[in-house]
């Protein structure tokens, strides 16, 4: 008897893990870039919070919110397990939000937390699994 047969579980399983995985790739360049950001809200760096009207102020929300609509794929991640007729357009959209996200955190490629995963090019992230 062959016991190397799946068993149908496994395949799910992969898919879990495999999805888990790109969330979590997501959520570490999402946390870099967010770290690298955040300060430069503050009142301290001569910021109004990043609410002034100034060009700074409004590059500043600019990157902010290209960061967090790039960032939000779970339920693309979701869609990716549940629709097997929309993988391709889902796995487009995850490859693109990766490429925004990494062209971001590679301004700060020379910073002691960059980490190597962030220069990955998109289809190692989501085309791995």
């Amino acid at each position: 008897m062959d016991n190397t047969m799946d068993s149908g579980n496994g395949n799910a399983a992969n898919a879990d893990s495999a999805a888990h995985d790109i969330e979590q790739r997501f959520r570490r360049i999402t946390d870099f870039v967010e770290a690298r950001l955040t300060p430069l809200f503050d009142p301290a760096n001569g910021s109004d919070h990043g609410f002034g009207m100034d060009d700074t102020s409004r590059a500043l929300r600019a990157a902010r919110y290209t960061v967090q609509a790039a960032s939000a794929v779970s339920g693309l991640v979701e869609k990716r397990a549940t629709a097997p007729e929309l993988r391709q357009v889902v796995d487009q959209a995850l490859e693109h939000n990766w490429d925004v996200l990494r062209s971001v955190a590679r301004m700060w490629e020379d910073h002691p937390d960059f980490l190597k995963e962030f220069k990955a090019h998109s289809w190692d992230v989501v085309g791995a699994v």
